[in-house]
């Protein structure tokens, strides 16, 4: 099995179609998406149908969560407020309904996923740094944990100690757990401005890294006819 692990669309139809293209190119036989699948860019429904039609397994991003109104949008900053109140408004109830009863951990495979941390997956915490991720490894009952929620990628390695490995590609050890972040689909923040996800081979016990190029412009023009801020259209261009 090679199964194509993708994360942080955010609206982004153009990069998800590039990805989604890529994994095929590359042999992927399975697909996990690990949540926030709207917010931020212009395309909330085209990229939830996407989704809900592959019928693949996915877990809930805080951005779904209050999409689905579930919380108030006091709890995001500003400029993600703004887009995700102009994402409901675009969405029907059956659609909203949809992202409110996505479950926040799944087991797939052998592996597991989750959208931000194993310890307090509604909390929504943010893992930046080798001591964020030993709270997850307390709670990973699975060699290989994947997860998203920073847009950027990272592998992060317990043997006798917690490690940071470079994101591209792995070898999974047998006396290692890994808890790895597969980066961003529609917004990456590590000043790479393409699509990023993973590709991870059951058989093989690999991980390799993924940059895909999408139409960009496209993705901007939209953002802008939406109405949602300048400012969305900006930062997707720099990675950030």
């Amino acid at each position: 099995m090679r199964i194509a692990l993708f994360g942080d669309i955010h609206a982004n139809l153009e990069a998800l179609e590039s990805v989604l293209d890529d994994a095929e190119e590359q042999g992927a036989t399975d697909y996990v998406c690990l949540g926030d699948v709207i917010g931020y860019n212009a395309d909330p429904v085209a990229c939830l149908e996407i989704i809900r039609e592959m019928g693949c397994p996915t877990v809930k991003g805080n951005h779904d969560e209050v999409a689905a109104g579930f919380h108030s949008l006091d709890c995001m900053n500003p400029t993600a407020a703004t887009a995700l109140q102009w994402t409901r408004n675009q969405l029907d109830d059956e659609q909203r309904t949809w992202l409110g009863r996505l479950r926040m951990v799944r087991q797939v495979a052998d592996f597991t996923v989750v959208h931000s941390t194993l310890d307090q997956p509604s909390a929504w915490n943010y893992v930046t740094n080798r001591f964020d991720a030993m709270a997850s490894f307390s709670y990973q009952f699975t060699k290989v944990c994947f997860h998203g929620h920073t847009h950027v990628p990272r592998v992060y390695v317990k043997t006798d100690r917690v490690a940071e490995a470079e994101p591209d590609f792995i070898e999974i050890e047998p006396d290692a757990k890994y808890f790895i972040n597969v980066g961003s689909v529609g917004q990456p923040r590590d000043g790479d401005w393409r699509a990023c996800y993973a590709i991870y081979d059951l058989d093989e016990r690999t991980l390799a890294f993924r940059r895909v190029d999408y139409d960009i412009e496209t993705t901007q023009d939209k953002i802008l006819k939406a109405g949602l801020p300048e400012s969305l259209a900006e930062r997707i261009a720099e990675g950030r």
